[in-house]
């Protein structure tokens, strides 16, 4: 009995140190890409032109890192992707937070607060997940021109709160389905309101699905290109048309350096975000699949 036992803990022991080995080298599969373009910004050019993409920098320098916030060329002017930068937390920001208090209502109204037909509604809402995003471009350009919001930050805030209702509302109605209606009953016969209860009982439980919300809809709007660059103008366009136009810029020599230096700048944000953030982001996505 003492042998099968040591064979059985022997052999899961190996099986563990297999799985981690996979892990390990898939993990490193994966962050090679990351890890080359962080290598390449801090070099100096000479030493990327004889072709050593994976070489340690001899002479490690930020220079290329000041050149992509400040100076590089995005087209036809030479200011680098700071400005850009701005301009996508001015959008990111308050799209994030407005398409999250909006989806936060609607599965409170759709969970707690049905009408006749809400069933329907919340269908069609849904629908909005799976339209892809050039079907829309035409009918959304002529809007915006009516509302005269066009090649304007607020134009680009419009554009992500309306496609990122749909999921926000996915998420909300699905984690508030299994918060018992009896505590919005008993709420409505004590006298609270509509505002009252959402505001006292489901908003304190809603925190995981909260950062599910957050997370999603800021990497969706920060890394967005399509919007980006069909609706704004130079003076409001996001940092990712500012990364595509300094990459394709063919003026002067290709300063590779540069390029990754304002393509790390560009991934920062969300790359801290998932490693600030990304257990709870798995978290409440478990939460909410469990409970919807």
């Amino acid at each position: 009995m003492d042998n099968v036992i040591r064979r059985r803990t022997l052999g899961a022991r190996i099986a563990r140190v297999l799985l981690y080995a996979v892990l390990i080298m898939a993990a490193l599969f994966y962050l090679l890409p990351l890890v080359v373009m962080l290598i390449t910004s801090v070099k100096p050019l000479a030493e990327i032109t004889p072709g050593t993409l994976l070489s340690l920098p001899r002479e490690p320098t930020l220079a290329p890192w000041g050149k992509a916030w400040g100076e590089a060329c995005t087209g036809m002017r030479c200011e680098g992707v700071g400005g850009y930068f701005f301009n996508s937390i001015a959008i990111v920001v308050p799209a994030v937070l407005i398409s999250t208090a909006i989806g936060a209502l609607n599965g409170y109204v759709l969970t707690k607060w049905r009408f006749k037909g809400s069933e329907l509604v919340f269908a069609l809402m849904l629908f909005g997940c799976f339209i892809p995003f050039q079907v829309v471009l035409l009918p959304m350009a002529q809007t915006l021109g009516w509302l005269g919001l066009s090649t304007s930050r607020a134009g680009l805030i419009l554009v992500h709160v309306v496609f990122g209702i749909a999921f926000t509302t996915l998420f909300f109605r699905n984690f508030y389905v299994a918060v018992p209606t009896e505590l919005v009953s008993a709420a409505k016969l004590d006298g609270a309101g509509f505002l009252r209860i959402f505001w006292r009982i489901l908003l304190p439980v809603s925190a995981p699905i909260i950062v599910v919300s957050v997370i999603w809809q800021f990497t969706q709007i920060w890394n967005d290109f399509l919007f980006g660059v069909a609706f704004s103008a130079h003076n409001t366009q996001p940092v990712t048309v500012a990364l595509n136009n300094l990459v394709n810029t063919s003026t002067g020599a290709k300063e590779y350096n540069v390029d990754m230096a304002a393509a790390m700048i560009a991934a920062l944000p969300t790359l801290v975000v998932y490693v600030l953030a990304g257990k709870y982001f798995v978290r409440g996505l478990t939460a909410g699949s469990v409970k919807g």
